[in-house]
């Protein structure tokens, strides 16, 4: 008699960097649970991409809303799916609440930072941990193993309609409204831009509506830039990136999808956020405890090192 493919769960809610960020989690649970059904519970903006990659057969969506309704809608999905066993790699305080939620039980295996956990992934320091490690030590129990880079092939789309050359570099200069820390003074980019145009690589800017008024900034001390704020979706940005002579960008969601698509990327980092967090298989940490301490200069320096990894 065949045994019955298990219900797995993925908890992964965000933001759009960790997303990526935990591409190889997600790819290295699809290999192990290849027979099994595996479900995904991720934010509404995230959802098409996860049902883009494959990678699950279903895709749930949690808006992450605080009333005690939308924990009771939680608990009752929970409940009716009746998952064998859960990978939270969320690992928070509102994730850990999901485990207490099944009560009276039963209760799934659950790896995750839960009270009570079957498969607990709890120690000193777990957050200052590069998020890949992190991963790897999390799933180790499993027998599951990530790879050392994501594998973001199901990313990409038509880039022509935005008329660039052959030889364009993506500059990152923003940041989430709520962290304009994480960023590298915008004179730097421009300065980074003109280099670059002095090679005959034409910058390209990208980044939300926010983010104009930097776009603006590095035009005109460097005219050969393209603006290309507000006019990107996902997979363009990822058929960008997969194009691109090289990127630079701060610590910041679309500079993180840029490096795990492959492209050559140094992303710079002060001491504002922890310089551990990035993945691609040619990218570079570009950090200073401080962002007065880092030049154009070694910024350019960094990314010509970057397109040398993987033989450029």
């Amino acid at each position: 008699m065949s045994k019955r493919p298990l219900r797995i769960l993925v908890i992964k809610l965000g933001a759009f960097g960790d997303f990526f960020l935990a591409q190889t989690a997600f790819a290295a649970i699809r290999r192990h649970h290849a027979g099994d059904r595996v479900t995904l519970l991720t934010l509404p903006s995230l959802a098409p991409l996860a049902r883009m990659s494959g990678l699950f057969d279903e895709v749930l969506e949690d808006p992450r809303d605080r009333s005690l309704s939308a924990y009771l809608a939680i608990r009752k999905t929970l409940r009716a799916h009746r998952f064998d066993r859960v990978y939270d790699l969320q690992a928070q305080t509102r994730t850990d609440l999901y485990h207490r939620l099944l009560f009276p039980g039963p209760w799934p295996e659950w790896s995750g930072t839960a009270s009570g956990a079957s498969h607990p992934d709890r120690y000193e320091g777990r957050r200052k941990v590069p998020v890949r490690e992190r991963y790897v030590r999390q799933l180790a129990p499993f027998g599951i193993v990530p790879d050392e880079t994501p594998d973001l092939s199901w990313l990409d789309a038509d880039i022509s309609g935005f008329g660039l050359p052959e030889r364009f570099a993506l500059l990152v200069p923003g940041s989430s409204p709520g962290r304009p820390d994480k960023r590298w003074p915008v004179r730097r980019y421009a300065e980074v831009a003109a280099a670059l145009a002095e090679r005959g690589i034409v910058p390209a800017v990208i980044g939300t509506g926010i983010e104009r008024d930097l776009a603006r900034s590095i035009a005109e001390y460097c005219p050969q830039a393209v603006d290309l704020t507000d006019r990107t979706s996902v997979p363009e940005l990822g058929g960008l990136a997969r194009r691109a002579w090289g990127a630079v960008g701060n610590d910041t969601g679309p500079t993180h999808l840029i490096a795990a698509v492959g492209c050559p990327t140094v992303v710079v980092f002060s001491d504002a956020s922890n310089p551990i967090h990035s993945t691609g298989p040619r990218v570079l940490i570009h950090h200073r405890p401080d962002f007065n301490d880092i030049d154009s200069a070694g910024v350019v320096e960094a990314l010509d090192r970057a397109r040398e990894k993987g033989g450029a």
